[in-house]
């Protein structure tokens, strides 16, 4: 790889890592990107979710500094993303690229126009978990692992809006506790990556260093922000990623 090639997947991954911290998907970017600069789609999902492990422990560090993860609520989530994080990364290769990017479309408009519909989901002095529980959020947190672990791009974006919806969070503590899980999500595929022998670690210890840096920047402004502003950036982005997945699928 060209000294310029990596320059600019620096820069990508490093950009995409401050605003991902409040609104996930940066694999969506980041993996096409690798993909433009010639390396191989199985290594490069690999190689990504490599250095997904180094933003998600730098996004979590200023949210537990300021103790906005309710660890008793995110316990039963870490659990199961475990197991069906390790499930999903053993998949890789049965899914087709155009596949995961219409399902990740599809799922990030219903999100958008969920958030749209329940206005103050999210932002109430007092949440409350939707109508369908806990149970339902198990069901979705376990299924929505296994694409965490097969891809990542939408996966924290998703299961956010997830635990704003049927669990109860607000945006603040939705967007911490999403980060805790990611740790786990990306740790536990890559340690299945590493046994297929698919990461890339040069170039993947490069990029953690800048993702690292970019979500621990990104973290530190949005735990000064308030659950009306990150609701704001995030049905924003939400937005714009699925217009770009469907033009990219189309």
């Amino acid at each position: 790889m060209t000294t310029y090639a990596l320059i600019i997947l620096i820069a990508v991954f490093f950009t995409t890592s401050v605003v991902g911290v409040v609104t996930g998907s940066n694999s969506l970017i980041a993996v096409p990107v690798m993909f433009q600069f010639g390396i191989e789609p199985r290594v490069a999902v690999a190689t990504n979710m490599f250095a997904l492990v180094f933003m998600a422990v730098g996004g979590t560090i200023p949210f537990v500094r300021k103790r906005r993860i309710d660890y008793r609520k995110v316990s039963p989530l870490i659990v199961l993303t475990i197991v069906s994080s390790a499930i999903g990364a053993l998949l890789v290769g049965m899914i087709s690229g155009n596949g995961i990017r219409l399902i990740v479309s599809v799922a990030m408009i219903a999100v958008a126009f969920f958030i749209l519909l329940r206005r103050d989901t999210g932002v109430s002095g007092d949440p409350e978990p939707g109508r369908f529980g806990p149970s339902l959020t198990y069901i979705l947190v376990f299924l929505l692992g296994i694409y965490g672990g097969l891809f990542s791009g939408g996966y924290v974006t998703v299961l956010t809006a997830v635990c704003i919806g049927t669990y109860g969070m607000g945006y603040g503590e939705a967007v911490a506790s999403t980060k805790l899980i990611n740790v786990f999500s990306s740790g536990v595929a890559t340690i299945v990556f590493i046994w297929q022998g698919l990461v890339d670690y040069k170039l993947g210890l490069i990029l953690g260093v800048a993702m690292f840096t970019g979500a621990f920047v990104g973290a530190h402004y949005a735990t000064k922000l308030n659950d009306i502003w990150l609701r704001r950036i995030f049905l924003t982005t939400v937005f714009l990623l699925a217009l770009k997945t469907i033009y990219d699928f189309l």
